[in-house]
């Protein structure tokens, strides 16, 4: 039987977890669990991931108590997800296969819960959701950079985009978001495997990027040259601390909006008018 390489990580208090969470999303993270308050287990595809990511985690976590285990292949995923349920933001409601509520005026997205974490009980996702339900999509198109479990884009086609384009360099993302499209089927996205700094696409009415903030400066030429001239740059994934950096790497766009929650940040950036 396999065993999975893991790090049990005693954060204390939740706002702490989802930023510990975010480092660890930069060293292969499989998936997270919490059976027990205050306490999470990280799981990672190799050792060497989980060891590159316990250094980092203790270099900027010294406070952290942390420890490398194995576990066994128990299905550990399935049911490190079974208790996830349906989420509300403003008129979307993003749910799990065996939580979906019964017909109603909201916009119903099913998502079965994977690898991706793009099931909207993250700050970031809830945030772009809300963000994408200021906006009239109705004829627009839209690009989601990094997609993940293809929530932002099932979102947004249901919001009535013209056209929504999902990329992400991850095949097994691609993958999972392939599989939510099909249990959304009232959604048209066009599903891409690639790197957004080198594949040939745009420009865009609305450019979606829920990334990291180091993706976000790193991406940041590409992410300006997908974004219409009259169009949104809507970003998150990254934290009130690497707001200023973020910023400062979209010279000529400026915050038509900033939302937070928690330690999360999400930026609509459109252009300078004259």
């Amino acid at each position: 039987m396999r065993a999975w390489p893991a790090l049990e990580i005693h954060h204390g208090d939740t706002a702490t977890g989802e930023i510990v969470q975010a480092l660890l999303l930069d060293f292969g993270l499989l998936a997270l669990s919490s059976d027990t308050p205050g306490v999470s287990c990280a799981f990672f595809e190799d050792a060497d991931s989980r060891d590159r990511a316990t250094a980092a985690m203790r270099n900027e976590f010294p406070q952290l108590v942390a420890r490398a285990l194995d576990v066994p292949d128990l299905d550990w995923a399935a049911r490190s997800q079974a208790s996830l349920r349906a989420v509300r933001v403003d008129d979307i409601v993003v749910a799990p296969p065996w939580d979906v509520p019964a017909t109603g005026t909201s916009v119903v997205i099913v998502i079965q819960p994977s690898m991706g974490f793009g099931t909207g009980h993250h700050a970031t996702t809830r945030l772009c959701l809300a963000a994408l339900q200021r906006q009239d999509l109705h004829g627009l198109g839209i690009v989601d950079v990094g997609t993940g479990s293809g929530v932002l884009a099932i979102a947004a086609s249901r919001l009535g985009a013209a056209s929504v384009v999902a990329i992400d360099g991850d095949p097994d993302a691609v993958a999972s978001a392939a599989e939510n499209l099909d249990l959304n089927p009232g959604a048209r996205v066009d599903l891409q495997i690639g790197d957004v700094r080198t594949v040939a696409l745009g420009p865009f009415d609305v450019v979606i990027a829920n990334l990291t903030g180091g993706l976000l400066i790193q991406a940041a030429d590409r992410l300006r040259a997908l974004t219409a001239a009259s169009g949104r740059l809507v970003m998150s994934g990254l934290m009130a601390d690497e707001e200023e950096a973020v910023r400062r790497a979209y010279p000529g766009l400026r915050v038509a909006r900033r939302d937070q929650e928690d330690e999360w940040v999400c930026l609509e950036l459109a252009q300078n008018r004259l």
